[in-house]
């Protein structure tokens, strides 16, 4: 089993200094945790790979494709692969939880 708590996986973000800390990766899913600041700037890139964001707290809007939307705590976004997304407009402080089926990077040439 691989279980973890949100306190501590925050407390493993805070001491890496990234944007984005992988915390699971298998064959089929990789599950990652991404901060970032209020009027902070998301530099990521359409990935090879299917996404889905949960945000767990923070206030900002996402951009998928055409498509324009607000997210806060409790908002669930997908994102199919090779699209271009980012969020923008951090109002506060934005906590995800990304998930990547398969794995992230496992259908990068």
């Amino acid at each position: 089993m691989h279980a973890y708590e949100l306190v501590q996986l925050i407390s493993q973000h805070q001491d890496s200094n990234k944007l984005y800390l992988e915390f699971l990766k298998v064959p089929d899913l990789s599950m990652g945790l991404y901060i970032l600041p209020a009027g902070g700037t998301d530099p990521q890139s359409p990935h090879t790979e299917d996404e889905v964001y949960y945000v767990v707290s923070g206030k900002a809007k996402i951009k998928v494709a055409d498509e324009d939307r607000d997210v806060q705590a409790g908002s669930i976004v997908y994102v199919e692969k090779n699209v271009e997304h980012r969020f923008h407009s951090i109002e506060e402080e934005l906590t995800v939880i990304v998930f990547f089926a398969p794995a992230e990077y496992a259908n990068r040439p």
